[in-house]
């Protein structure tokens, strides 16, 4: 689905995130930034995928990266998402598919026969400088860390 690849800038980005915070790109300038852009916020893979990052947050702190995940649900579904699995990052409500659309992520999908648009589950791995170090489009949920961090 996307075209971006390991060497590419990211796009930048700006977008709202659970609690109406502006969150851009340009915020995690000289820090290296896990962006997972999941389905649907509380749906049971994105429940495993966010736990699982979440479960191993410290370690991804401690490693230089910051986290942040991205839907297009809106802020009170971001933020029931949160508080109910107690996740330490930020989650961006992107009801206007901006973000979703510049990283490509965006676009037809095919489920129990049916085909329709939905966003594909993807992890951009970006760098200090802004440049795409890694593209993880085939997504472990239960076992994310590990593809991230390998």
């Amino acid at each position: 689905m996307t075209t971006l690849k390991i060497g590419d800038v990211a796009p930048n980005f700006s977008c709202n995130d659970q609690n109406g915070n502006t969150i851009k790109l340009s915020d995690y300038k000289g820090k290296k930034l896990v962006l997972f852009f999941y389905p649907k916020a509380s749906t049971p893979g994105c429940i495993m995928e966010g736990c699982n990052l979440r479960d191993n947050y410290h370690t991804f702190l401690a490693k230089g990266y910051d986290v942040l995940g991205v839907s297009a649900d809106s802020q009170k579904r971001q933020q029931n998402f949160i508080n109910k699995y107690d996740f330490p990052f930020p989650l961006l409500a992107d009801e206007n598919k901006e973000v979703l659309n510049a990283y490509q992520v965006w676009g037809p999908k095919k489920f129990m026969g049916r085909t329709f648009d939905g966003i594909h589950r993807t992890t951009f791995v970006i760098g200090e400088n802004g440049v795409i170090e890694d593209v993880i489009l085939k997504v472990k949920t239960k076992a994310h860390t590990d593809q991230i961090l390998k």
